[in-house]
C-alpha cells in the first residue's frame, strides 16, 4: 500500500475525523501567514473555510499500546514568541504503563495540556492518537479530559516519526553488534539527508510489518510475519511463567540457549561445518535439543534457557525475512523498531548477528534511540497548524534544519507558576519539600530501580506509590528527567532526552565538510582512559565552582541547597557516562562541558562569574590605552608578532582551568598578564605557523589586497578579550577588513557574552576612535539593511571607518559547535574570507581539526597537561598558533 507520510508532506495522512461545521464561513484572509496558535481550523487554499468550532490541542499526541503509553508534548520557551516564522521550545518524550492510564491523565491535567487557549465553552478539543489503545480508551479520554480522539494510522505515524528523527538527530541511528554500539550518520556531504532513502523499516510489535520507505511522503508495506513480539511474549509466558514482557527479556539475559537449541556442533561432533561456513555455535534447530532426551519435561529446563532460545528463534526469523526483502528491493539499510526491542541488548545483538550472518558481513542491523516514541512523534507531526506545522515548515524550507534541533539530557524544573523556579523561593507543597528535593528523590528512585540505592517511602509517594499523599501526583520520573528512564538492569544504556527546538540556529556556512564535522577533538565515548580522566577533572571542579555559584545567588541557604542539587544532578550524569559512555548518544567532551552549564542554569545559576568578569574588564580597560599606543609604535612585522603574543598571553585567563585558578590566587589580573607576556614560551611554539600568517599579512599590505571580512570568535572576559583579541580586531579594521566579533549567547564560566561585549565596547569607544568609528558604521549599515549586511565595497566615497559588528555565536558553553550557530553569525559568514578562533575550548577542545572554506587562524594557550600531551606531545602552557590557508 502507499501512504502519504512524513514531516515534509504538510497535507499528508488526513484520517477521517469529527468535524463541526457550525458557524463555518469563507475566510477573507489570504491565509499566507496563519498564526500557529490560532485554534480555528483552516483547511485548503485561500480563500479558506474557517471552522470556528473545530478545536485542536496541537501541542501533544499519544501512542497507546498494549503495555506502554508514549506521550510527546511541546513546551514553549518563556522567552520565545510564536508567530508564522519563528517558534522555539522543547519536545518532551514521556511514557507510562498502559495499566496505569490514570497517571497519564493526571500528568496531562497537571500541565494543563488539555485546555484550549481560545476555547469556547461547550467545544470539544481534538487530540491526535495512534496505537490500538486509541480505539480502546477513546471514551476515557473524553470522560476524564474532555478530549476527542482523532485516530492516526499506526504505519503513517511510525514512518513519519522515523523520518523526522533520522533527519534532525545526528546520533539517532546506531549499530549494536557483539555488545559494541556505534552511531552512524544518515546525511551526505550536503547534509540534506538525500542518501537516507530508500530504507527498510522493520516494526516488531505483536506481529511484524516490513515497510519500504522511499521518501518523506511515501512508504509501502512489502512484507510481514505473524511471528513477532506477541509470539515471544505469549510462548514465553506459557513456558516460563513470566508475568511481564520486561521480566521475560530480563530473564533471557541469564540463559544459555545451547541447553535447549540444537547447534551445528551437536550434529558434527563439536566441529564447524566448514564446507558451507557454519560455525559450531550456529543454531541448527531452535528447541531441537529437547528432542534428544525424551525423559525430560518442561520442569527439567531452566526458564532462563527457554527465554533466550525463544528470543533468538524469533529474532533470527525476523532478521532473515528482513534481509531477504532488503535484497529483493535493493535496500542498503535496515532499521528495526517496535516494542520487542526496547533497547534490550540481547535482542539487538541477536538481530545484528543474524543480519551480519545472512549478508556475509555486508549489511548491519540499525536501531533508533527514540524507537519507542516513533508513533507518538509521528502523530504529533500530523497536525497541520500550530507548533507541529511550524516544525514541518522548518524541515521543508531549511537546508540545514538539523541545526534547529538539539537533544539535551539535563533535568528541568517545574513550569513557572506551578511551583518555584530555580533560584527563587521554592514551593513546598503538602510534603514540605521543594522541587529540588523532589528532583533528587526521583533520581534516588531511578537508582533504586536498578538496585543501586534504597527507595525511601517519600520517593514512592512522590511518584504515585501513595497517590493520596503524593504532593506531585501524576509527575513521573520520566518527566522530571526529561525523557525515558531505563529501568532494567540489563538495559543497553539508551537515554531519551528533551528535544530543544530553536529555529534561530543555522549551520556555520563556511564548514568545508559539514557531513563529517566532529565538534569534540577528544572522544570520551570511545577512549576509556580519556573518559576517566576528564570525568575526574569535572568532578574535582565542582568544589571550585561552589563558592562563586553560591555567592551569585546571594550566599543564602537556598543558594547552597540549589548548588547541592546541581552538584548531585551533574555528578549523576558523570557517573552514568562513566559506566555507560553511549547513554546519551554520540557524546564528546564538548557536549559534556555544555551539559555542566545547562545543569547550572537549571538550578538558577545563570552567570556565576559575573562579578569576576566585571572586575577583570575594569582592570584591563585601564591599561588598554597604553597597550594600543605601544602597538602603534611598532613597525608592521613586529606589531603582528606582538598582537599574536598578546592574544596567547591573554588567553591564560580561564576560570574553567584548575591551573589558572591557582594563578588567580597569587596575583591581580594585571600581574598575571604581565607575567604571561614576559614568560611566554619562546618560539617556535608547540604549534607554530605564525611566519606563514605574517607573510600573508605583509603580502596583502604590499599588494593592497585586504581580507574582506574577518570573523573573530572571542573567549574570556578581561585581559583575554580587551588586551588580546580587541587589538587584533583593531589591526584588521585599520587594514580595511570588516570585523565581526562573535561572542557567547549565554554565559559559561568567565567567557564574555555578546551582550556584555556590546556594553564593554561603549567604554572602549571612549579611548579608541577606530573602534568607535567601526561600531558606528556597523550600526548604520545594520539599521539600513535591517539585518547583517553583505561585505561593503571600498571606493573613494566609502566612509572613513570600516564596520565592526558584534553578534551572538549561538553557544551556551565554553566550546564552539559549528553545527549550530546564530542566524546573524551565519549571515555574517557570507563573504568572510578569514576566521580567527581563540581559546582552548573553541580552538583546541573543539575545532582543532576543522577545515573551513576560508583562511583560518587558531590561537590558544593549552592550560591542561593531559590535553597538551594527547594532542601535541607537549606541556602545560604550550602555545598554539595554527594558520591554515584555504585551498
Amino acid at each position: 500500500m502507499s501512504s502519504n507520510v512524513g514531516p515534509m508532506d504538510l497535507n499528508a495522512g488526513r484520517s477521517p475525523l469529527y468535524l463541526d461545521f457550525t458557524g463555518a464561513s469563507i475566510s477573507r484572509d489570504s491565509g499566507e501567514h496563519p498564526a500557529p496558535f490560532n485554534r480555528s481550523r483552516t483547511l485548503g487554499a485561500a480563500p479558506s473555510i474557517v471552522l470556528p468550532h473545530q478545536q485542536y490541542v496541537n501541542h501533544f499526541a499519544v501512542d497507546i499500546g498494549g503495555s506502554l503509553v508514549k506521550l510527546v508534548y511541546f513546551s514553549q520557551d518563556d522567552d520565545q514568541e510564536s508567530n508564522g516564522d519563528s517558534f522555539g521550545g522543547r519536545l518532551h518524550f514521556v511514557k507510562f504503563e498502559s495499566s496505569r492510564l490514570p497517571l497519564l491523565f493526571d500528568f496531562i491535567e497537571k500541565k494543563e495540556m488539555h485546555l484550549l487557549e481560545d476555547g469556547v465553552e461547550g467545544m470539544k478539543p481534538v487530540v491526535k492518537a495512534t496505537g490500538g489503545g486509541a480505539y480502546k480508551h477513546a471514551e476515557e479520554f473524553q470522560e476524564r479530559l474532555g478530549l476527542e480522539i482523532e485516530k492516526i494510522d499506526e504505519i503513517e505515524s511510525l514512518v513519519t516519526g522515523a523520518n523526522f528523527l533520522l533527519s534532525v538527530i545526528e546520533a539517532e541511528a546506531f549499530t549494536f553488534f557483539k555488545g559494541k554500539k556505534e552511531y552512524i550518520r544518515t546525511s551526505n556531504e550536503s547534509n540534506d539527508n538525500s542518501n537516507l532513502f530508500p530504507y527498510l523499516l522493520v516494526n516488531i510489535g505483536s506481529g511484524v510489518s516490513l515497510l519500504k520507505v522511499d521518501g518523506y511522503n511515501q512508504c509501502e508495506r512489502v512484507s510481514g510475519t505473524s511471528l513477532g513480539g506477541g509470539t515471544f511474549w505469549g510462548l514465553g509466558r506459557l513456558l516460563t511463567g513470566c508475568k511481564t514482557f520486561d521480566e521475560l527479556l530480563e530473564l533471557s539475559t541469564k540463559g544459555d540457549n545451547s541447553l535447549v537449541d540444537m547447534l551445528v556442533g551437536d550434529i558434527y561432533g563439536g566441529l564447524d561445518y566448514e564446507k558451507i561456513g557454519l560455525e559450531a555455535s550456529t543454531i541448527a534447530s531452535s528447541f531441537g535439543k529437547i528432542l534428544t532426551d525424551n525423559e525430560k519435561t518442561l520442569a527439567d529446563y531452566r526458564p532462563a534457557d527457554i527465554a533466550l532460545a525463544l528470543c533468538r528463534m524469533i529474532s533470527y526469523n525476523i532478521a532473515q525475512i528482513a534481509y531477504l526483502n532488503a535484497m529483493r528491493y535493493n535496500l542498503k539499510r535496515i532499521f528495526f523498531a517496535g516494542f520487542f526491542i526496547r533497547g534490550h541488548p540481547f535482542t539487538m545483538d541477536t538481530l545484528s548477528y543474524a543480519i551480519d550472518f545472512w549478508s556475509k558481513g555486508e549489511m548491519n542491523a540499525l536501531f533508533l534511540r527514540h524507537e519507542g516514541f516513533l508513533g507518538a512523534l509521528g502523530a504529533f507531526l500530523t497536525y497541520e497548524e500550530g507548533i507541529p506545522s511550524s516544525i514541518n515548515k522548518s524541515l521543508a524550507e531549511s537546508i540545514d534544519s538539523r541545526a534547529n534541533f538539539v537533544e539535551r539530557f539535563t533535568g528541568n524544573p517545574p513550569p513557572k507558576g506551578k511551583t518555584a523556579s530555580p533560584g527563587g523561593k521554592a514551593g513546598a507543597g503538602k510534603s514540605g519539600r521543594d522541587w529540588v528535593e523532589k528532583f533528587i528523590e526521583v533520581g534516588k528512585l531511578s537508582d533504586a530501580l536498578t538496585g543501586q540505592a534504597q527507595l525511601s517511602e517519600s520517593s514512592a509517594d512522590t511518584l504515585g506509590g501513595n497517590e493520596e499523599a503524593s504532593p506531585n501526583q501524576g509527575i513521573s520520573e520520566y518527566d522530571l528527567w526529561g525523557g525515558e528512564t531505563c529501568m532494567s538492569a540489563s538495559c543497553s544504556g539508551l537515554e531519551v532526552g528533551v528535544l530543544h527546538v530553536d529555529p534561530s540556529l543555522n549551520q556555520f556556512p563556511l564548514l568545508s565538510d559539514a557531513a563529517s564535522y566532529e565538534v569534540s577533538v577528544v572522544d570520551i565515548s570511545k577512549d576509556e582512559e580519556q573518559r576517566s580522566y576528564w570525568i575526574g577533572v569535572l568532578e574535582n571542579q565542582l568544589d571550585v565552582f561552589a563558592d562563586k555559584a553560591i555567592a551569585s545567588q546571594g550566599g543564602t541557604d537556598e543558594a547552597r541547597k540549589n548548588y547541592d542539587g546541581f552538584k548531585w544532578t551533574f555528578s549523576s550524569h558523570l557517573e552514568k557516562l562513566r559506566k555507560e559512555p553511549h547513554a546519551y548518544g554520540k557524546f564528546g567532551l564538548c557536549e559534556l562541558l555544555e551539559m555542566r552549564e545547562e545543569c547550572l542554569r537549571d538550578y538558577g545559576f545563570k552567570d556565576s562569574y559575573l562579578s569576576n568578569k566585571e572586575s577583570e574588564n575594569a582592570a584591563a580597560l585601564k591599561v588598554l590605552p597604553d597597550l594600543l599606543n605601544e602597538l602603534d609604535s611598532l613597525e608592521e612585522s613586529k606589531r603582528l608578532l606582538a598582537l599574536i603574543e598578546g592574544v596567547l598571553a591573554g588567553n591564560i585567563f580561564d576560570w574553567g582551568s584548575i591551573a589558572c585558578v591557582e594563578l588567580y590566587k597569587n596575583g591581580t589580573i594585571l600581574d598575571i598578564y604581565k607575567q604571561a607576556r614576559s614568560n611566554l614560551k619562546s618560539r617556535p611554539w608547540r604549534v607554530d605557523s605564525f611566519d606563514v600568517f605574517r607573510e600573508e599579512m605583509l603580502d596583502r599590505t604590499t599588494t593592497h589586497k585586504r581580507y574582506r571580512r574577518a570573523i573573530l570568535f572571542v573567549d574570556n572576559s578581561g585581559a583575554d578579550v580587551l588586551l588580546g583579541m580587541l587589538p587584533l580586531a583593531r589591526e584588521l579594521l585599520t587594514r580595511g577588513t570588516e570585523v565581526v566579533l562573535a561572542a557567547n549567547s549565554l554565559p559559561a564560566v568567565n567567557d564574555i557574552t555578546a551582550k556584555e561585549l556590546r556594553s564593554l565596547m561603549q567604554d572602549v569607544s571612549k579611548v579608541c576612535h577606530i573602534i568607535r568609528g567601526g561600531l558606528e558604521e556597523g550600526r548604520r549599515l545594520y539599521n539600513q539593511y535591517k539585518q547583517m549586511p553583505d561585505v561593503q565595497e571600498i571606493n573613494p566615497s566609502s566612509p572613513p571607518y570600516t564596520p565592526l559588528y558584534i553578534v551572538e555565536n549561538g553557544q551556551g558553553g565554553p566550546c564552539l559547535d559549528m553545527r549550530r550557530v546564530s542566524r546573524q553569525l551565519a549571515l555574517a559568514a557570507k563573504g568572510a574570507d578569514l576566521v580567527v578562533i581563540e581559546g582552548m575550548g573553541r580552538a583546541i577542545h573543539s575545532n582543532y581539526n576543522t577545515k573551513l572554506n576560508c583562511d583560518t587562524l587558531k590561537l590558544a594557550m593549552v592550560k591542561n597537561q593531559v590535553l597538551a600531551e594527547t594532542l601535541f606531545g607537549g606541556d602545560i602552557y604550550d602555545c598554539v598558533c595554527l594558520f591554515e590557508k584555504c585551498t
